[in-house]
């Protein structure tokens, strides 16, 4: 098995999205995906602090962000195609989910395992 990988969205709510029916999409979305099993585990979607030091990131506005987790490579491409391909489940609910967002940026990375010595 390889590394798990994670995907952090960042993303605005459309203007008149309230954020309970999102949280509504974006569950239902999430379970058509955990039962096509194209997805580990998903976060809740949750919006930003903005107020305190730690949140260091001026060049970038969102307000929103989430986090989901793929077993592996295989996996995450899976889902990709999966939604690419407009195939049955998730599909709909994709759709549904992402048209109550905007300014979506999506980074991907992975748990590396370091070389004993290695620094970062």
């Amino acid at each position: 098995m390889g590394a798990v990988i994670r995907m952090l969205s960042a993303f605005d709510l459309r203007p008149g999205v309230d954020w309970s029916d999102f949280r509504f999409s974006y569950a239902a979305f999430l379970e058509e995906l955990h039962a096509a099993d194209l997805i580990l585990s998903a976060s809740q979607p949750g919006t930003r602090v903005r107020d305190t030091p730690m949140d260091t990131d001026d060049a970038r506005t969102h307000q929103c962000f989430s986090i989901m987790e793929f077993r592996d490579r295989e996996q995450m491409d899976r889902a990709y195609a999966h939604i690419e391909a407009r195939l049955k489940p998730g599909t709909d609910s994709h759709i549904r989910m992402y048209r109550q967002i905007t300014n979506s940026v999506f980074l991907c990375w992975h748990e590396d395992d370091l070389e004993k010595g290695a620094t970062t």
